[in-house]
């Protein structure tokens, strides 16, 4: 039958072209580009080391004060505490693009300068007199911070950034040395011969911080880090003895701050 026969003739023609598809196909399969699947992290994520070196331009040293015997409360007058820098080491974990967070010790030293006027009258002098005290201790600190930041968008090599962190300082106090001195008259300060010292006090303090900043792509697992940081540390005990003492109203502290950030990944 017709029909017979034109099926024979497909099947023959399918036959004879079997081969130049199949050898078509394997051309297109060995044209094709490779798939290779990367071990390495994408990019973005790993951990990375940082080194800060940072300078307070301005400390806000609140209101410290006296205790002295007798007299109460005195505030010093015309406090002031030194402009320390600081060093801060760190280890740290870019979880993506923008997001990244790190663990940070840092050291800084500084030095305490305070005068206050009790009232408590010289010794053998009447009412009218008092005693001028002034004070310095110098005082070192550790400071531990967990923090966290947000990178934006990155534009030639720079990226800026905000970053907020949260820790604890441990101040330790050095020996606190006075001087005093009778104003009104010339006789000496009730209890004082003109001099004395205190032991210095140390405690851990809250602290928290807020950071502003940008960073430059040095190479690809460099960059340059320069920024603003403005952290808070809890008041406590300055130094004493007996019933003498000093108290600090805390202090705040505005850096200005550069360093290195080095990707491990």
């Amino acid at each position: 039958m017709d029909w017979r026969r034109g099926l024979c003739s497909v099947a023959f023609c399918a036959g004879l072209s079997a081969p130049f598809f199949a050898q078509a196909a394997d051309e297109d399969f060995l044209d094709a580009p490779e798939i290779t699947i990367s071990s390495e992290k994408a990019a973005g994520g790993g951990l990375y080391l940082r080194g800060d070196i940072g300078y307070a331009a301005w400390l806000d040293e609140g209101d410290p004060y006296y205790r002295s015997p007798g007299s109460g409360n005195v505030a010093f007058d015309n406090a002031r505490f030194e402009e320390p820098a600081s060093a801060t080491i760190g280890l740290g974990y870019q979880f993506t693009d923008v997001i990244r967070a790190d663990l940070t010790a840092e050291y800084f030293e500084g030095r305490f300068d305070g005068t206050s006027l009790s009232a408590t009258p010289c010794a053998g002098e009447g009412v009218g007199t008092g005693c001028a005290f002034s004070h310095r201790a110098n005082f070192s600190a550790l400071g531990l911070m967990a923090n966290g930041y947000v990178d934006l968008a990155t534009l030639a090599g720079f990226t800026p950034y905000l970053g907020a962190g949260i820790g604890a300082t441990r101040i330790d106090w050095k020996t606190a040395h006075e001087t005093s001195s009778c104003v009104g008259a010339g006789g000496a300060c009730s209890g004082n011969a003109g001099g004395a010292s205190y032991g210095g006090r140390d405690s851990w303090r809250f602290t928290y911080a807020l950071m502003a900043g940008v960073s430059y792509d040095v190479t690809d697992r460099l960059k340059f880090d320069a920024g603003y940081r403005y952290s808070q540390i809890s008041d406590g005990d300055m130094f004493g003895s007996g019933d003498a003492q000093g108290y600090d109203d805390g202090l705040s502290r505005h850096e200005f701050r550069v360093g290195l950030r080095f990707a491990l990944w």
